[in-house]
This record gives C-alpha cells, sequence and structure tokens, in this order.
C-alpha cells in the first residue's frame, strides 16, 4: 500500500528542523532575525510551508560562505512576495556575494602573507608593523599605545 505525499501539508518547527539538520533553536533564531516565516494554526503552532526547507539550505550554504545573516536577509527580502529562492535566484545570489568573498579571500591572503613578518610581540611601537601600523600610520597620532586612548 502506497502512502501519498500531501506536499501542501504545512510543516511543524520540529519537523523543518529534522528534515533540514538544524535544530529548532536556529529556526526560532532564523524567524526571530526575518529570515523565515511561520504561520499558527488553532492551537498557535508554528507551521511553514515546504517551501522553507529550500530557504534554510540557502541560508547554511551562504552562512557556510561567511555571508553575514544580515546580508542574507536583505538579499532574501528582495525576493518577490518572499519567495523562496529558485535556480535562477541562487544565481542572482551567488553573483552578488562572489564580489564580497573575493575581497574577504584578498584580505585574508594579505593577512596571511604580512603574519609571516609579525613577531607577535603586540608592540604597536614598531615603525614596521603590517598587521598593526602599516607604514607607521599611527606615528602621526602621537607617542605611546594610541589604540588604546
Amino acid at each position: 500500500m502506497s502512502v501519498k505525499l500531501d506536499i501542501h501539508r504545512e510543516l511543524s518547527v520540529g519537523e523543518v528542523a529534522s528534515r533540514s539538520g538544524v535544530p529548532v533553536s536556529t529556526i526560532h533564531f532564523y524567524e526571530a532575525k526575518g529570515l523565515l516565516t511561520a504561520s499558527r494554526n488553532a492551537g498557535n503552532q508554528r507551521r511553514y510551508p515546504r517551501e522553507v526547507l529550500r530557504r534554510v539550505a540557502v541560508i547554511k550554504i551562504a552562512q557556510q560562505a561567511g555571508i553575514p545573516l544580515a546580508e542574507i536577509r536583505r538579499e532574501l527580502s528582495l525576493l518577490p512576495n518572499g519567495r523562496t529562492p529558485n535556480a535562477e535566484d541562487w544565481k542572482g545570489l551567488a553573483a552578488s556575494w562572489r564580489t564580497t568573498l573575493q575581497q574577504r579571500i584578498a584580505r585574508l591572503t594579505q593577512l596571511r602573507d604580512d603574519l609571516e613578518g609579525c613577531i607577535g610581540c603586540g608592540c604597536l611601537s614598531v615603525k614596521d608593523c603590517p598587521l598593526r601600523n602599516p607604514g607607521d600610520m599611527l606615528g602621526a597620532e602621537g607617542k605611546g599605545a594610541v589604540l588604546l586612548k
């Protein structure tokens, strides 16, 4: 006997958590941050459309890429009627985040390369510190630990 799947049945928060692989608390957190929306049933329990599973997947992928939640929310809010991203939407999201990721990669590469020349002393008075005082820019601020003032 085959069981017919009701694709219109909304999911409880527990079902969303189980199927998406994230804790219930994360689903609640995403909702509080405006990334997900739920309706309430007669018993005042949260109910989510099945499309929320794709939305959670998009959020998790973006987070793994280092995209801040505020930026994810902003981009998802641009979709018509809060729609779940489709393949075409994903291309747009990925393209908009590509520049941000490339800039982050460039900064991290520079940081990695600068670490090789760092002696790790924490002294802000060293004239040639590419991490904390590139080009002795802090020397113009005055004597001593100007960042601590």
